[in-house]
């Protein structure tokens, strides 16, 4: 059972993250040999003052 833990900003709409969750979901059981009620995703929406890159803030480019 494939779970797929995905860390993203924030701020996408959620037929946005539909579209993604089913395109994701296609891919693993194309690829594993899975079926869809096998996979799990769970995203996590990070806010960008809550994430860091080359020593700054997301929120900060």
């Amino acid at each position: 059972m494939p779970i797929i833990r995905v860390e993203m900003w924030e701020g996408r709409n959620i037929e946005t993250k539909k579209e993604f969750v089913k395109k994701i979901t296609d891919v693993t059981c194309e690829t594993l040999g899975c079926s869809k009620d096998a996979v799990t995703i769970v995203i996590y929406d990070v806010a960008k003052h809550n994430w860091a890159q080359n020593g700054k803030l997301a929120e900060e480019k």
